[in-house]
This record gives structure tokens, sequence and C-alpha cells, in this order.
């Protein structure tokens, strides 16, 4: 990031995880970084290795860094969709940190309502933005253990491999023991459980 690029402002990095999946919670994070921090292997967590992240990931944490998190679950997902509980995600995220930014980075192309902070949206951010980079980096990682500790409670589902999302594996377990209680009722195939249900209901 230009240092002089947004002179005199406190900026905060937002960024998401975790809207493709079957399964699982949205996990978002906001950071703010240090003045003294390094940017250096800051980048993208889908291009990082899970070493990488991890390793950047404790970076942010050991830093100077401000950094908050925020949870929207499965239920959430399914009472008001993926892209609104994304929203609430990230609205908490930012609540969670203890310093209230001037202006606000986010990854995309849609602004979070329900803010009166500036905001400012990047298509390719956590690319392009040091700061939405940290953010990828922090829900991504954050997330992934969530799930792991989901793949404790759900073994046959192989959560720690996939995170919850479509991968064939996954699909194979779905179809063989169908949904467990943290599938999202709302996405397809796992929403054709309960449509059969409600039929089989009537």
């Amino acid at each position: 990031m230009n240092p002089g690029k947004y002179s005199g402002f406190l900026i905060c990095g937002v960024d998401e995880a975790g809207r493709g999946p079957l399964a699982g919670p949205v996990v978002a994070a906001a950071v703010m970084l240090g003045d003294d921090f390094d940017v250096c292997g800051l980048e993208d967590s889908k291009k990082l290795t899970p070493l990488q992240r991890e390793r950047q990931r404790m970076r942010i944490i050991r830093s100077s860094c401000l950094w908050g998190i925020g949870i929207a679950g499965h239920d959430i997902v399914d009472e008001i969709n993926v892209l609104q509980a994304s929203f609430l995600a990230m609205r908490r995220a930012i609540d969670a940190i203890d310093k209230s930014p001037s202006l606000i980075l986010v990854d995309g192309n849609r602004k979070i309502p329900g803010l009166s902070i500036a905001q400012r949206t990047i298509v390719d951010g956590d690319a392009l933005e040091p700061c939405i980079s940290a953010a990828s980096i922090m829900a991504k990682t954050f997330r992934d253990d969530l799930m792991r500790e989901y793949a404790g409670q759900y073994p046959e589902y192989g959560f720690e491999r996939h995170k919850g999302y479509p991968t064939e594996r996954h699909l194979a377990s779905l179809m063989r023991y169908g949904p467990c209680p943290i599938h999202r009722k709302s996405f397809h195939p796992v929403s054709t459980f309960f449509q059969g249900l409600s039929h089989f209901n009537q």
C-alpha cells in the first residue's frame, strides 16, 4: 500500500471467507496494520499455502496490528442469505476492533450496508491492498480452524480437508449420511434433503 495513498486516514481492511461452502459459518476479518508492519509476504489468502497463511497470521497477531473477527453462522446464512450474512460478519469484525477506523477498504465491489464510516470498495483488493490481504488471511485461517473443530464433531464429512466446500468427497458424504447440523439448508444440494422431508410430512 502506498503510504501517501490514504494519508490522514486510519485504514481498516475487511474481507470474508466462506461464502461458497455447503456447511459452516461465514467468517470476516477486519485489520488495521501498524505503521511499522512489514507487508512483505501479505497476499490474497487463496494464493498462499496453509503454512504461509499460518506464518502471516502469527505475524499479524504478534505485531501491533489491530484486528477483529466476525462470524455469521450457518443458521444466519439460511435466514438472511449468504450475502447479507457476509455483511453482518464484516460489521461484527469491525466492531471487534478496539479503535474506530476512519476509512474502510472492502474487498469486492459492494459496500457494507449499515455503516457510518467512509468506505472504498476495491475489486481484487485482497491482492492489491496489504490491509485487505491481511484480513483475507485472518478470515481464512480462523474459519479453517473452526471447520477443523467441526470435523471432530462430524468426522464422517471430512470437514478438515475441504472446509465445507462442495468437493467430490464432501458430496459423496452428503449423499451417504445426509446433512449434519452445520449444513446450510438453503444451499443446493443440501436443500433437496429438506424439500424431500417436507413433501414426506405433508
